[in-house]
């Protein structure tokens, strides 16, 4: 592999030797209610569910999810799916704080909101307005469509929580910067 970053102020020029092997594996969300979480992010964006791993003592759940290809070997034994799945990259965790489901006043912070702080996930889609047809036929609720603002053939749609979810359609943004 020819490249290795681009640089500005700051960015260390080769990653240090120590860091071989490190994978970015998983972002996390807290969601109110994993039901309707987990029909959001299985049925509207096709995850999968890896993995739950239940905390008792400390009162939450885990559930972990990916794009799951008929190509990908997922162990079916569950120590071994848990550590294949710690191994994977981009893996989305859903953490449920028990009892958050029974608070109809309950809500997260999304970040969007001030004091802003964490942003968006995104999802790169193979054909985006093939996608904005998928999220409207699902009444997905929209932060921005596609055509709207300064940056076109970009969306944000909302998860059932609040949280902003960017799509983009990777062969659009070939001019996206220049």
């Amino acid at each position: 592999m020819n490249f290795t970053t681009e640089y500005y102020p700051g960015v260390c020029a080769e990653p240090p030797p120590a860091t071989l092997g490190f994978v970015f594996n998983h972002s996390m969300l807290r969601v109110k209610d994993p039901a309707v979480a987990l029909d959001f992010y299985t049925r509207v964006l096709g995850l999968r569910v890896l993995r739950k791993l239940d905390f008792a003592e400390m009162k939450f759940s885990l559930y972990f999810l990916a794009h799951v290809s008929a190509a990908d070997a997922v162990p079916e034994d569950p120590g071994e799916r848990t550590s294949w799945m710690f191994s994977q990259r981009a893996v989305l965790e859903l953490t449920h704080n028990w009892g958050t489901e029974c608070d109809a006043a309950f809500k997260y912070h999304d970040g969007n909101a001030p004091p802003q702080g964490f942003g968006h996930i995104c999802f790169s889609v193979p054909d985006l307005d093939a996608a904005v047809a998928w999220f409207d036929q699902h009444r997905v609720v929209y932060v921005k469509r596609p055509e709207q603002g300064k940056m076109k053939d970009v969306a944000f749609i909302k998860d059932p929580d609040g949280y902003w979810i960017e799509i983009i359609e990777p062969k659009r943004l070939k001019a996206l910067g220049r």
